[in-house]
């Protein structure tokens, strides 16, 4: 994933300079074993070392990169193509507008990026259109990868009561836009400030399709976050404590959920993630997460470096 070709070919060819280098004998530059073994790799496993490496270079950020004591996760999604066959179309199809044969399957990725390291924490991917494609629905796939008082940044897309019920039942935290359909009326609640005050919002009778009626039940009937106004916007937070979170330092953190769309565009054009490459949907999911994977030893390798010269993650160059 690494290679600038990222062929079998090139790996293949790159294991034969390495043994010829360290003097011993050539293999072959057959890419048929090659091919063989690498469609073995378990899937399963592949996720696991994403998350696992993302979250243990999350949990082990310094305390001088988290905020307020919080360590804080971004979301976002993106899309990625694949090549155009039977079986890639099957599980990832094109775009409904676009005609056979004139498009690439597609799928979408909704994943959990550390704000302090940049890794990878979790991430899920569905199809780009249909039941359960959308982001909401993908991302309650990871909100169990959100850690004990984590403070998640989200777009407005997300502020549901289903969302943020299940982050706040985690003792976790979010702040986001206010939702275009919701609209505050601060004569409500307890003021805290000036349009600044609690609010209580009581289980909707309809559930969302990506949560099984018992997990749903088991949320409270109410649940009460904070709502405030500033520079021309509605923001929702967890973080009730209006003297400790100040709503102008809420306002100047939530700028950096734009660092995840940074990170995408790392692993899609740095990486050149955004064409896969495999041609079966199995090794598609297989090839995602070796993409994930390498750019959490990456990210790994900076935050190392980070510390030794004592600075932020985001001063050195990617």
């Amino acid at each position: 994933m690494l290679s600038t070709d990222g062929s079998c070919r090139q790996a293949v060819t790159h294991l034969l300079s390495e043994r010829l280098y360290k003097g011993k004998p050539a293999n072959s530059i057959k890419t048929g074993a090659y091919c063989r073994s690498r469609k073995r790799l378990p899937q399963k496993q592949l996720k696991q070392a994403v998350e696992s490496s993302g979250q243990a270079l999350h949990q082990q950020a310094h305390k001088s990169w988290k905020w307020k004591g919080h360590n804080t996760l971004l979301t976002d999604g993106t899309t990625v193509l694949m090549p155009d066959t039977l079986k890639n179309q099957v599980d990832y199809p094109q775009q409904s507008n676009q005609k056979p044969g004139l498009g690439f399957p597609i799928a979408r990725i909704v994943g959990l990026v550390s704000l302090s390291v940049d890794s990878v924490v979790s991430y899920a991917m569905g199809p780009y259109q249909g039941k359960g494609s959308g982001e909401t629905s993908l991302f309650s796939q990871v909100i169990g990868a959100i850690a004990k008082n984590d403070l998640l940044l989200a777009d407005k897309y997300y502020c549901t009561w289903a969302i943020i019920a299940l982050i706040m039942q985690q003792d976790s935290h979010v702040l986001m836009h206010n939702h275009a359909q919701r609209k505050p009326d601060f004569s409500l609640g307890k003021k805290l400030g000036a349009k600044d005050h609690l609010i209580e919002w009581g289980k909707p009778k309809r559930k969302p399709d990506w949560i099984t009626q018992s997990d749903y039940d088991a949320l409270p009937n109410k649940i009460v976050f904070r709502e405030f106004y500033a520079k021309g916007r509605v923001y929702v937070t967890t973080l009730v404590d209006e003297k400790k979170y100040h709503k102008q330092e809420l306002v100047e953190l939530y700028k950096q959920r734009w660092v995840v769309e940074l990170d995408f565009r790392s692993l899609k054009t740095n990486m050149q993630m955004d064409m896969l490459r495999c041609k079966s949907p199995d090794m598609v999911r297989k090839e995602i997460a070796v993409y994930f994977l390498a750019y959490n030893l990456i990210r790994a390798s900076i935050a190392r470096a980070a510390k030794v010269k004592n600075k932020f993650p985001e001063e050195l160059v990617l």
